[in-house]
C-alpha cells in the first residue's frame, strides 16, 4: 500500500448516549493500518498467534491509560495471567454497564501487547474494517458485547497513537465521559 493511501481515514461518529446532541458527539479518525493483521485464535482464550509485544510500547500504553480519570491498572479479572486490567473507579457512574466485561474492567492488555476493549458497535466495525481489530469470538453471543474487540498489538509509535484513540473511545463509550487527546 502506498504511503499516500495509508492516510485515507474512516470517520466514525459515535454518540455517547441517546441524549447527546450532534455537537457533543465524539469523532474518531482511523487511518488504514499498514501492517498485516496478526492471526488469532478462534476461541477463548482469544490471543494473537506468533506476535510478541514491544515492551516499550506496552509500558507507554499503560502509563497513558493510568492517567485516564478514575482508572486504576491492576491484574485483570477476566483474562489470562499476566494481563493488565483497566479498572474504573467504583464511584463513577457507567453510561453502559452492560458492555463491561468483568467487574468494572473496560479493557485489558494481554502479555502479547494486544488488548480487548468494549467499543461502540460503529467504532468496532470501523476498527475491524481499517485493520486495527477483530471481533471477540463471543461478540455476537452476549447482549452488549457487539463492540467487544481485540485490538492488535501496536508495533510502532504511530500504531500506538491509533490504539490510544481506540482506548479513549472505549473509555468514553463505557463511562459517557470524554478524554482530551
Amino acid at each position: 500500500m502506498s504511503r499516500s493511501r495509508s492516510f485515507l481515514a474512516f470517520t466514525v461518529v459515535a454518540f455517547l448516549n441517546a441524549s447527546l446532541t450532534q455537537s457533543q458527539a465524539q469523532e474518531l479518525l482511523l487511518p488504514l493500518r499498514e501492517t498485516a493483521r496478526p492471526e488469532t485464535t478462534k476461541g477463548v482464550p482469544h490471543v494473537q498467534i506468533g506476535i510478541d509485544a514491544v515492551p516499550a510500547l506496552s509500558e507507554e500504553l499503560q502509563r497513558r491509560v493510568a492517567e485516564f480519570p478514575d482508572v486504576r491498572l491492576g491484574p485483570t479479572r477476566v483474562s489470562l495471567p499476566g494481563a493488565v486490567g483497566f479498572q474504573l473507579a467504583d464511584d463513577i457512574t457507567l453510561a453502559r454497564p452492560e458492555v463491561v466485561v468483568g467487574g468494572r474492567e473496560f479493557a485489558h492488555l494481554h502479555p502479547d501487547g494486544s488488548l480487548h476493549a468494549s467499543l461502540s458497535p460503529e467504532i468496532a466495525l470501523a476498527a475491524v474494517a481499517a485493520g486495527w481489530a477483530i471481533p471477540h469470538p463471543w461478540a455476537n453471543q452476549r447482549p452488549g458485547w457487539e463492540g467487544f474487540v481485540m485490538i492488535y498489538s501496536p508495533i510502532s509509535e504511530e500504531e500506538l497513537e491509533v490504539v490510544m484513540d481506540l482506548l479513549r473511545s472505549s473509555y468514553g463509550y463505557v463511562t459517557g465521559r470524554s478524554i482530551p487527546e
